[in-house]
């Protein structure tokens, strides 16, 4: 599935639109659909085997059995696969995915599951502890970003408030359909825009896909941070909210919130801060003393912001904190239903019935944790980065993308980075892909500041570099495919690809 260089180079100089109408055409020719469908199926195929490792080794349920198994042998299956899974996470080979992974916090965190498993906040009259937990995740969350600043001198309906989702992607989605739903009603917004950076995270691209919001992405400058001219052309009567991100997911670095949010300010239209990633590691890196720009409610001109609590703020999975500056914007995130037969209804997010031992869990680990729990992780996480940055660095190939904190991106010169972290996966490490440009990237996380780890990472990641130096045209499983979706100009093939993909993650 390769165009020829010269075709592609043309490519890139025609238009979006342009490109649509030939790909729609291309994709309508028979043999052309045919080959591609085939191509497509090859490669998939050489990823079935490392997606599906258990078939053949623990028992394939397609249906339920005739009589409940045993539960004794429900967990021997289950814990089968949870031993083999767990050594690589456990041992640091995973860039993000598990920011704290201690046994003992692990426990507790379980524990606190098993108490409140039952618990449900939508009957807020049966379990009144879980909103307890809530409201209390979520004040905690704010004060650690800048409400206390913020809210001074203010009546209590302007503080900032806000509320617990199921994590970022759901806070990103419910920011963007409450400002969607605020211009409508105040502005009379019908054809509403938001403008982000390149590289702002997809789920703002989710959020305007199912909310009708059409979303300008602006090209970043060549630090990899938002380019703050460019975002201000893109704004324009119809600009509902503005974008930035701290740090950005792909290269770790901070955008410029502090002029970002003034032009949003001084356009009278909300700026969103996506601190999902950076939330809980960034307060606690400026008490530390490194470098942290503004970027929270501090800021008059920020509006929103989202921080995943099931990130380093160490809780279990599934949970995040969107907050608003007053309970005027949050209430256009609510939904509420009076002419029901069943009776009044209501809701704070998009989910009716929501884990209560998940928003236990998140309040269990802010407070058993502490601020100066959170100092001495952090500190610890960016003294690691230091010591990979400097080791990535001094690899001759190799160049570290922006200057980031914890999130640390980097790109190659004379050789394929996809072949790189491919020959790091055969070596156990889980690396993330980057492209536009091609490059790769490692979060930092309690579980690489382990004694000996950064320096393993550091010598495989050497012994990777010279494999591929030596043996270049290996292709391996996944480098194809971030390849291609580095360099086809045709989106649609590799958006049918990636279809494909979760397809085949669906099969039994």
């Amino acid at each position: 599935m390769e165009l020829p260089e010269l075709g592609t180079n043309l490519l890139q100089h025609v238009p979006p639109r342009w490109i649509s109408v030939a790909e729609r055409y291309l994709k309508r020719v028979p043999v052309l659909r045919e080959r591609l469908a085939k191509e497509t199926d090859t490669m998939l195929a050489g990823l079935e085997g490392d997606l599906k490792p258990y078939r053949g080794q623990v028992p394939t349920h397609a249906q339920l059995p005739a009589q409940g198994l045993p539960r004794e042998q429900v967990l021997r299956e289950m814990g089968v696969m949870e031993t083999r899974e767990h050594e690589r996470w456990k041992e640091g080979f995973v860039s993000g995915a598990v920011y704290h992974g201690d046994s003992e916090h692990i426990d507790f965190l379980n524990q606190v599951y098993a108490l409140n498993s039952q618990s449900n906040p939508l009957h807020a009259d049966l379990w009144p502890s879980a909103t307890k937990f809530e409201a209390e995740v979520v004040a905690m969350t704010a004060n650690m970003l800048g409400a206390a600043e913020a809210n001074a001198g203010r009546p209590p309906e302007a503080h900032v408030c806000g509320s617990l989702s199921s994590g970022g992607t759901e806070s990103i989605l419910l920011a963007m359909k409450t400002y969607r739903d605020q211009a409508r009603e105040e502005r009379g917004i019908t054809r509403p825009e938001m403008v982000a950076p390149a590289s702002a995270h997809p789920a703002f691209e989710k959020a305007a896909h199912y909310f009708g919001i059409h979303m300008v992405r602006v090209p970043v400058g060549p630090d990899y941070r938002a380019d703050v001219d460019a975002m201000r052309k893109a704004i324009n009567r119809n600009t509902i909210v503005v974008i930035g991100s701290a740090p950005s997911f792909p290269h770790g670095v901070i955008d410029p919130i502090e002029q970002l949010s003034e032009l949003a300010r001084e356009r009278g239209i909300g700026f969103h801060t996506d601190a999902c990633l950076g939330g809980f590691v960034l307060p606690w890196a400026r008490k530390l003393g490194y470098p942290v720009p503004d970027f929270d409610f501090r800021l008059p001109g920020v509006t929103s912001m989202s921080a995943d609590t099931h990130k380093f703020g160490y809780a279990a999975k599934g949970t995040s904190v969107v907050l608003y500056r007053g309970s005027a914007l949050r209430s256009h995130q609510y939904f509420t239903s009076t002419e029901w037969s069943g009776g009044i209804y209501f809701s704070p997010t998009f989910a009716g019935s929501r884990p209560g031992a998940l928003i236990a869990a998140a309040w269990a680990s802010l407070v058993s944790t502490g601020e100066a729990g959170y100092l001495e992780s952090t500190r610890r996480i960016l003294e690691t980065a230091d010591v990979l940055k400097r080791g990535i660095r001094a690899i001759p190939e190799l160049y570290v993308l922006g200057e980031p904190l914890f999130v640390i991106a980097f790109g190659a010169r004379g050789l394929d980075i996809y072949q790189v972290m491919e020959r790091m996966g055969a070596k156990g490490w889980n690396l993330n892909g980057l492209h536009k440009p091609a490059a790769v990237h490692l979060c930092v996380t309690l579980r690489h500041t382990q004694p000996g780890v950064a320096e393993r990472f550091l010598e495989d990641l050497k012994g990777a570099v010279e494999y591929v130096r030596a043996h270049p045209s290996d292709k391996g499983t996944m480098a194809p495919v971030y390849g291609l979706a580095a360099t086809v100009p045709f989106r649609g093939l590799v958006s049918d690809l990636l279809k494909k993909y979760m397809d085949l993650i669906s099969k039994v």
